[in-house]
């Protein structure tokens, strides 16, 4: 019988609470861009959500130390390519601390709205104009503007525990 953790702000753990953060399950996304300088970036992103059908607007966060932050932050318009079951070695390829041009050097893809990456094989691509920020914490909350979007049935990449995982799917 497993014990259930009641956790106050005064034993706050950092660790812990991102423990209990991951008994949600998400699916893994890759969000990717095309800078003013026309470089490339993209990375592994399991924050994404939905927030309106009308206007059509989609959120993910990015933390404030990560090093593509700037390009990000500027760019016009980025692509969030949600991964097919069969993506694991790509959501990882994009986790690592590579360079970005190392990133994309020998990797297919298609371009999106403004030139942002389209990646081949996943199961929806949502490309977004770069319309708000904002603060969250150690976080800055992006809230893209749809402008276009595609998708195929195919079984996602999901995260749970700190571990992918893969849907049952009848």
């Amino acid at each position: 019988m497993k014990v259930e953790k009641v956790i106050d702000v005064n034993q706050f753990d950092p660790r812990d609470f991102r423990n209990a953060l991951g008994s949600f399950a998400t699916g893994i996304t890759v969000v990717t861009a095309r800078g003013a300088d026309g470089g490339l970036s993209g990375l592994t992103v399991n924050s994404f959500a939905s927030v309106s059908l009308d206007p059509p607007l989609v959120l993910w966060s990015l933390s404030l130390y990560t090093p593509a932050l700037a390009m990000f932050r500027d760019c016009s318009h980025y692509a969030i390519n949600v991964l097919a079951a069969d993506q694991l070695e790509l959501s990882n390829h994009f986790a690592k601390a590579n360079d970005d041009q190392e990133r994309f050097a020998d990797l297919a893809f298609d371009s999106g709205i403004g030139g942002a990456p389209l990646l081949l094989g996943c199961c929806a691509w949502f490309e977004c104009r770069n319309e708000t920020r904002l603060d969250g914490g150690d976080h800055l909350i992006f809230v893209g503007r749809v402008e276009r979007y595609r998708y195929e049935e195919r079984p996602p990449l999901v995260f749970q525990g700190g571990q992918y995982r893969w849907l049952a799917i009848p």
